[in-house]
């Protein structure tokens, strides 16, 4: 990075400073978020403080862990940011969760959960993310705690922690995921599509929120999500005695997403270049409809879900023999390459969640408290955004007008969003 950084940080922050009002807050955001990209190992905020001649530890360690600041206002400039370096119709909303490995007890929301990251159990906080990408530019826009039940059982740790009163009930991550999703719609950031992994997308609450905001998305599923053929019938079964049917079932039994896909055409797709050559896999894809309706007894079959909305269901068979499964409720005369395109989109964020650890800290914090957690978070984003909006400049890329942009394979037959 070369020297004026550093400059190019300062005017950079002018909008956020703004809304921060109080001299000595202008001061310490640049500080922190200039301690976040500059050189050691270190983003915790006493080595932090250690590298800097100007900011002492304690008023460093004020500003993160205990002024009285809202971070709504720096908020929405980050996402008003993020929005006109990337956002468009073309743009990808994608929903994850990151790990931040701890140790102890006294951290907000840690707890044995599993990692992501690490493939396994751990003692960690997690932390679902959002993320707008465009063009393989990933932007952070969202890191929300999710507070597992040994947490929000405690009423007194979590006072102890600070977690704010309105978010002490347990919540989902895909809860929590619709609720950030909400307020980033509110604030007119514009994407085509939300993508998610199988933890997102094995919840039918959460396929079915997406689709009753409009919006366009492609999720991982578990092999055995149940699904119907897209001609799947309603019919008045006969009854052999007793009284009539009084409700339509259907004319043929859900069958696991896999199973339904054994016998489909499975085509070699390419997705775009990578570093080493074209990534390519194979791919089959077919309408279904998707058994996530309303449970009823089936004669022998017992209870069953009622067929619900219609959607693709695609299967990936990769080239180290690992086999995934997706639903997408992209339309009907999606090409497999474009459905191939939006699966395969969601990379950029695991990129993200890397750089923002790797190289700025996020899992250097060592505060206890939620708010002091949740700034360290947005300094992150804020810094990450920063150091994108740089590269974009330096590689001289002039995004289109978004506005006049528009992907005709992400465009869904409903309304999307204002």
């Amino acid at each position: 990075m070369d020297e004026d950084w550093q400059g190019d940080l300062e005017r950079w922050l002018a909008p956020y400073l703004e809304g921060l009002g109080n001299k000595t807050r202008r001061r310490m955001c640049p500080a922190y978020i200039a301690g976040l990209i500059g050189p050691g190992d270190r983003k915790s905020i006493q080595p932090m403080a250690a590298r800097s001649d100007a900011i002492s530890y304690d008023r460093l360690h004020h500003f993160i862990g205990a002024g009285l600041w809202d971070s709504a206002p720096l908020e929405a400039t980050l996402w008003n940011q993020a929005d006109e370096l990337v956002g468009g119709d073309g743009a990808w909303l994608i929903i994850d969760d990151t790990a931040l490995p701890k140790k102890g007890k006294a951290s907000v929301g840690v707890a044995p959960q599993y990692a992501t990251a690490l493939g396994k159990n751990a003692n960690c906080q997690t932390l679902v993310s959002v993320t707008l990408a465009s063009c393989e530019v990933p932007l952070m826009l969202s890191l929300r705690l999710f507070l597992p039940e040994s947490w929000t059982s405690d009423t007194a740790r979590m006072d102890k922690a600070g977690v704010p009163a309105p978010l002490q009930e347990y919540r989902t991550k895909p809860e929590i995921a619709i609720q950030e999703i909400d307020r980033i719609i509110a604030a007119g950031v514009r994407f085509g599509c939300v993508l998610a992994d199988a933890g997102y997308g094995l919840s039918a609450p959460f396929r079915q929120a997406l689709s009753a905001r409009n919006l366009c998305w492609a999720v991982g599923i578990p092999r055995h999500q149940k699904v119907y053929p897209a001609d799947v019938q309603l019919i008045f079964p006969v009854a052999g005695r007793g009284r009539p049917r009084v409700r339509h079932v259907p004319d043929v039994k859900s069958m696991a997403a896999h199973a339904m896909l054994e016998g489909a055409k499975w085509r070699q797709v390419s997705w775009r270049k990578g570093t080493k050559g074209r990534l390519t896999a194979r791919f089959a894809a077919m309408r279904v409809r998707i058994a996530n309706g309303a449970p009823q007894r089936i004669g022998s079959a017992g209870a069953q879900h009622m067929p619900g909305e219609e959607a693709w269901l695609v299967g990936e068979h990769r080239s180290n023999g690992e086999r995934k499964y997706y639903l997408s409720n992209l339309p009907a005369d999606t090409p497999i390459k474009a459905l191939a395109g939006a699966i395969k989109a969601r990379w950029v964020c695991e990129q993200a969640h890397q750089q923002l650890k790797e190289e700025l800290g996020l899992d250097h914090f060592e505060g206890r408290s939620w708010n002091g957690l949740h700034r360290h978070a947005l300094m992150s984003m804020m810094a990450y955004t920063f150091l994108q909006s740089r590269r974009l400049a330096q590689a001289g890329r002039k995004k289109k007008s978004p506005r006049s942009a528009s992907s005709p394979h992400l465009a869904c037959s409903a309304p999307s969003h204002p």
